[in-house]
């Protein structure tokens, strides 16, 4: 009979590192094209500088694309991810249905992380995600890209 795990490895409390920086991508349901737009931004950038100023969860580097938001986040000690990104979600898809946007499902279920371990893995992952508009033929030059910025400097040194 094979043994039952909880929905997170086990390994995973034996691994993680004090202090993690996580390099987040969320979806949105259905991959709906709505998140590229000013009060989307503005909204992003409240819940997050509100997050580091009342919890100490810092925001750093973030491009949010029509379809999904990168971000770089480092929590406290002993603050979990997932309910982070939950307040998030709900804070976003608050705005969105108070501007008469998504009446149905907002964002696809869960998220992806990757908890970074080298400040050559932030730069290579940053460059990647700054670079995302040009891939996706939205602008020439990606800091013409209005939807991205650092909310706290994090050096991953």
């Amino acid at each position: 009979m094979l043994p039952h795990y909880p929905r997170t490895p086990p390994r995973l409390g034996r691994i993680l590192v004090d202090d993690p920086l996580y390099f987040v991508t969320i979806c949105t349901f259905g991959r709906g094209r709505f998140l590229a737009e000013e009060s989307v931004h503005r909204c992003f950038m409240q819940y997050c500088s509100e997050s580091y100023a009342r919890r100490g969860a810092a925001t750093g580097r973030y491009v949010i694309m029509p379809d999904h938001i990168h971000c770089f986040v480092r929590l406290p000690q002993g603050t979990k991810l997932g309910p982070w990104i939950g307040l998030l979600k709900q804070a976003l898809t608050m705005h969105l249905r108070g501007i008469g946007r998504c009446p149905g499902p907002v964002w696809q279920r869960g998220f992806f992380d990757h908890v970074l371990r080298s400040s050559e893995s932030y730069a290579e992952k940053w460059e990647y995600v700054f670079n995302n508009p040009i891939r996706a033929g939205l602008v020439a030059k990606p800091e013409d890209w209005p939807f991205a910025g650092e909310i706290v400097h994090i050096d991953r040194a």
